[in-house]
């Protein structure tokens, strides 16, 4: 049996929380818990909420339990994956966080090709699972990424124009629903609820296991980081342009404008001055990969040309140290059509006046599997688009003071591409979730998931997330 004792000055009913641990097989941590201070930290240590209590689970029904006593006590519920949205959606002031973060079990099934994560897995959990079999799926560019948070928002990751997003290789979800009950969606149970889970976010459930199709893959991919000075930013933007627009779809590309960090792969010389880098990611036949990346690594003069043969896992653990958790972030992101000089002119305007050293600005490209997949199959919009750019700023917790001239870096990039907007990637919504979200799908797929949510969640009890409102 779970006990929990509750502090001072809480709402909670005792009485209902010891019923809670009585059927409860996780952990139940209140504010007086000796893990309580971890447990309500996610990925972004600017967020600093304190739930009233955080419901460890370890399976499904520990799930349903949880939200059947949110509803109950008439408690605010977040539900937590990875933790890694910036907006901290994961964890709720004086509510009940139900957190899946305990819950990575994987199953591969090699003859099938398929994968089942359970909805606490990380992208570390599926690449590692997946290559050991020499299979794999599009996941995030960063390891520590939630699966569930990725996928329910779409699933942008270095392999997205060879084998398409995440919910294009999405095959079915087990859903714990508002009323805390359990149903299974795919193409023929639920199938509504089906297509709203692959791109509306975490507005219909809690997703306790995903089941994905998998992909023969590597092990060993070219890939690797090219640089060069910002002085020759204007140059590599348009290449990687005009270079993106008709490439086989065993390539991806992604752009990234910060200050070079004082790593031995930099020269020392270069070392906090602004460079714009090319994350490629050729998933494809080694040789064929080297010859076709030639023009790419004979452009200007780079600083430094880390492509190379490499395994996949090593390779999508790249951009780690870079967004570790517990630093501060803020960001706000613009999809965009192809980089215009225009476009083009502001970014590096921009790079010139980035305000912190851990700050950067990739630029994502769309195109090849992804960009086939018609617009009504999935909640995922915008798929002829060319570009995601995410403005980021970072600074370290004992640099709070700075935050506002950081935040302020992003808000007036933000403010000057905004002409040339063509929506927003709903994983990339920030503070500005509730204003963007009718901008992250079409008026058709808004249209659609509101009614969606009317049927599946009419009370809107799933709504710390970029909520899509009961229509």
């Amino acid at each position: 049996m779970t006990t929990l004792t509750t502090s001072p000055g809480t709402s909670l009913d005792q009485a209902a929380v010891d019923a809670l641990g009585a059927r409860f097989g996780g952990d139940l941590i209140g504010r007086d818990h000796p893990a309580y201070d971890t447990a309500r930290q996610v990925w972004n240590g600017d967020i600093q909420r304190h739930p009233a209590l955080i419901a460890r689970c370890r399976g499904t029904a520990d799930v349903r339990a949880a939200v059947r006593f949110a509803r109950d006590q008439d408690l605010p519920a977040s539900v937590r994956g990875g933790g890694h949205a910036v907006a901290g959606h994961a964890v709720v002031d004086d509510g009940l966080v139900i957190d899946l973060s305990a819950m990575t079990g994987t199953r591969v099934d090699p003859a099938a090709r398929t994968i089942r994560v359970e909805g606490g897995s990380l992208q570390s959990d599926l690449d590692r699972e997946a290559q050991a079999f020499g299979l794999a799926a599009t996941g995030g560019f960063v390891s520590h990424t939630g699966i569930a948070g990725l996928t329910l928002g779409g699933g942008i990751g270095h392999l997205m124009r060879k084998l398409g997003l995440a919910i294009d290789s999405l095959r079915e979800c087990d859903v714990v629903t508002a009323e805390g009950d359990l149903v299974t969606a795919n193409a023929e149970q639920h199938p509504d609820l089906f297509w709203g889970l692959r791109g509306g976010g975490g507005n219909f459930g809690a997703v306790t296991s995903f089941t994905f199709d998998l992909q023969p893959l590597g092990p060993t991919v070219l890939a690797g980081l090219i640089a060069w000075p910002a002085t020759q930013a204007p140059t590599v933007l348009a290449f990687l342009r005009d270079f993106i627009a008709d490439a086989p779809d065993d390539l991806g590309l992604m752009a990234n404008l910060r200050l070079a960090p004082p790593l031995p792969v930099f020269p020392p010389e270069v070392h906090g001055t602004p460079i714009v880098g090319l994350v490629v990611t050729w998933a494809g036949d080694i040789a064929a990969g080297e010859e076709h990346l030639r023009p790419l690594r004979a452009l200007g003069t780079p600083l430094v040309d880390a492509i190379a043969p490499k395994p996949y896992v090593a390779h999508q653990k790249m951009l780690d140290p870079a967004v570790p958790h517990g630093r501060h972030y803020y960001w706000k992101s613009h999809r965009l059509g192809p980089l215009s000089d225009d476009v083009i002119a502001i970014i590096c305007d921009h790079l010139s006046r980035i305000s912190s050293p851990l700050s950067s600005v990739p630029i994502f490209s769309f195109g090849g599997a992804m960009a086939r997949v018609p617009e009504d199959t999935t909640a995922f919009p915008h798929r002829d688009a060319a570009h995601d750019i995410n403005i980021v700023a970072s600074w370290l917790p004992e640099q709070a003071g700075e935050a506002d001239r950081h935040r302020a870096w992003v808000r007036g990039f933000f403010d000057e591409l905004a002409p040339h907007s063509r929506g927003v990637y709903v994983n990339f919504t920030s503070d500005d979730a509730a204003q963007r979200v009718a901008s992250a799908y079409s008026p058709a797929q808004l249209k659609r998931l509101g009614r969606l949510k009317s049927t599946y969640d009419p009370t809107n009890f799933f709504r710390f997330n970029a909520n899509i409102r009961p229509s």
